[in-house]
């Protein structure tokens, strides 16, 4: 029998692999509470307008986790994201130029449903890579 935790870590696994590489937006209704907050994008559509930016700018990009860790209802992630600047990417026209960036995420899972999310990305990075810098 799985822990709370194995549990939680396993639905932010299963959500990342569907929203974040599948582009399957609309699982946000499977996955996230109905009083769900958004502490990043600031809503749900927030989140879901974000993940279409970035899915047009680079269509062929993958998140990859590198670690993730369950600590009671919390779920911390750390994982790359790589891809080819192939669109507009707020207001930055295609470059053709790879990107291999890390992000941290952190989601609170309650009762399987994710309630919270915050995340991070080094964007300082993410920009050097888009200019060839």
């Amino acid at each position: 029998m799985k822990t709370m935790e194995e549990r939680n870590v396993e639905t932010v696994r299963t959500f990342i692999e569907a929203f974040w590489n599948r582009s399957e937006f609309e699982c946000v209704d499977r996955f996230l509470a109905t009083d769900y907050q958004e502490l990043s994008y600031q809503s749900k559509d927030g989140l879901k307008k974000f993940a279409a930016t970035i899915l047009e700018a680079f269509p062929d990009k993958r998140y990859t986790i590198e670690e993730m860790m369950g600590q009671g209802d919390i779920v911390l992630v750390r994982m790359t994201v790589k891809g080819t600047h192939q669109g507009i990417f707020f207001g930055t026209a295609p470059q053709g130029r790879r990107i291999d960036v890390t992000l941290y995420r952190r989601y609170r899972v309650v009762d399987g449903r994710i309630t919270e999310h915050r995340g991070w990305i080094d964007m300082v990075t993410m920009w050097h890579q888009i200019r060839g810098e």
